[in-house]
């Protein structure tokens, strides 16, 4: 075990844990930030997707050693009240069916827009791969990112 402090939505978090347990397990189980979800646990389907500095990162094989000084931000943490363009086009675009996979696909659709406001549909299929949605809902997917890059 280490005491291990983490820069976590805007906050100063520490945790006594042993370094190679994955952020994720860090954040839902000693720190119950419980809307980053466990998928498959081998990062391919994107349930666990998080920001570190900005960049979309799946957390469930991402060691909190790892981890560093580096700026970690969750669903929790992308706005308090779900006023964030992206959660708003998600919204408006009635994209969840049963919502599981819907955190990370917002995380890794957020993320896009920050390094791309005005992504083409070729960017959004590139940086949404990987993003897992047994529902089916893509096509709404898309459509939410596009609706948010005009709203951002």
């Amino acid at each position: 075990m280490a005491a291990i402090t983490l820069h976590i939505n805007g906050e100063k978090r520490q945790v006594d844990v042993d370094p190679a347990t994955p952020i994720l397990w860090v954040l839902r189980d000693h720190l119950q930030l419980m809307g980053t979800k466990y998928g498959c646990g081998m990062a391919q389907c994107g349930a666990c997707t998080i920001h570190l500095d900005g960049t979309a990162m799946r957390s469930c094989v991402l060691p909190v050693s790892a981890v560093g000084d580096k700026k970690i931000t969750t669903i929790e943490g992308l706005s308090a009240d779900g006023s964030h363009p992206v959660q708003q086009a998600w919204l408006q675009h009635d994209v969840p069916q049963c919502g599981y996979c819907q955190a990370g696909q917002i995380m890794s659709a957020s993320a896009l827009l920050q390094d791309n406001p005005n992504p083409s549909d070729e960017d959004i299929d590139t940086a949404m791969n990987g993003n897992i949605c047994r529902c089916g809902t893509y096509t709404r997917i898309k459509a939410a990112i596009k609706t948010a890059s005009k709203l951002s």
